[in-house]
């Protein structure tokens, strides 16, 4: 039997194979509002057979998308845009995630085609971060979060996890890595700060602890929480996989369920060895030293090389992203090329 087209129940959600979507930000909503776009892109992907859907890093307040064009799920409208979406995937037997982040110190900042070099989107805002460093020269000046508003932003983490439970998403994800608002209070290189969420790795994590609490009590006990980190910098004096053994515990220990091993984007100048799967041997060792569940991603492009990270025992779950842009129905070619069985739509059962 094919591992990658085996069952993983989490909580009370079971997955009906390994292979996840992993969340791509596709710069389309209006307002934060997912519209056509988000159905038919997140949709096909269901139909073509994935077993976890993640939508893409939607943002937990207004400040904290990634560009005006993010999809966003503060608020009740919302909640009623995502509803068909999800809907929709879990009619496929899919199961729908979503990713919540606030992109910090690299927020306001214009899509990728419109300008893509980190300047202050035409309708931008103030951004902040753990202090008043930027991302880089482009970028904007964050203002540094005072500890009232490190708090604020817990609850604003744990309300937009009522709201997606309200949407309909059966696993919510906890974005914090790529240098956005979490991943820059966790890396030494982003956070200086000398209170008490700064100083040594304890303090440094105080707030995405915080958070990944909050968020797990606001989804209750049954739904699945994950947490993207990025396992290493990639930069002298960034984190290390050796820290990011240490957070992932730490996670754990707060209700996180799984671990989505990333890694990268704090550092602008962070030089990346990118290669076919050079991110796997991370989620490795973070689920052996850990000891907990982790997810795997980075150029997993191939049916057999996606069945040999589960076979090696590196990871729980297989994500790709650019190659499920390029093939959504991936997972239907991967069950044929595995001999696994595979129950299509009626009307794709005779594609495949």
């Amino acid at each position: 039997m094919s591992l990658l087209f085996s069952p993983l129940t989490i909580r009370s959600v079971t997955l009906p194979n390994r292979i996840v979507v992993s969340p791509m930000c596709q710069y389309s909503a209006e307002d934060g509002l997912p519209d056509n776009w988000h159905l038919v892109h997140l949709g096909s992907r269901a139909v073509g057979g994935a077993g976890l859907v993640f939508a893409e890093a939607t943002a937990v307040d207004p400040a904290g998308r990634i560009s005006p064009q993010d999809t966003g799920i503060w608020s009740a409208a919302h909640v009623e845009a995502w509803r068909p979406i999800t809907a929709f995937i879990k009619a496929q037997g899919s199961v729908p995630g979503v990713q919540l982040g606030h992109a910090g110190r690299k927020a306001s900042v214009y899509r990728p085609w419109d300008d893509g070099d980190g300047s202050v989107a035409e309708g931008g805002w103030q951004t902040v971060g753990p202090t008043d460093q930027p991302f880089s020269a482009s970028y904007p000046v964050p203002q540094a979060l005072a500890p009232t508003e490190v708090e604020a932003l817990v609850e604003t983490f744990a309300q937009a996890a009522r709201n997606a439970v309200a949407a309909g998403f059966e696993v919510v994800e906890v974005h914090a890595a790529h240098g956005y608002l979490l991943h820059q209070f966790l890396s030494p290189l982003s956070n200086t700060r000398t209170d008490e969420y700064g100083g040594d790795q304890a303090g440094r994590l105080r707030f995405p602890l915080a958070v990944v609490r909050a968020v797990r009590a606001a989804v209750g006990p049954d739904l699945p929480v994950f947490v993207r980190v990025s396992a290493t910098d990639w930069t002298e004096g960034g984190l290390t996989v050796d820290d990011t053994v240490e957070i992932a515990r730490a996670l754990a220990h707060a209700g996180a369920d799984v671990i989505d091993v990333s890694t990268g984007g704090n550092v602008a100048t962070a030089r990346v060895p990118v290669g076919p799967g050079y991110q796997v041997p991370f989620a490795d060792a973070v689920r052996r030293k850990a000891e907990v569940a982790t997810a795997a991603v980075g150029m997993i492009t191939d049916p057999h090389q996606a069945e040999q990270v589960l076979a090696d025992e590196a990871a729980d779950l297989v994500l790709l992203a650019r190659e499920l842009l390029r093939d959504p129905y991936w997972p239907r070619r991967a069950a044929a090329a595995l001999g696994a069985e595979d129950t299509p739509p009626a009307q794709y059962a005779r594609a495949f």
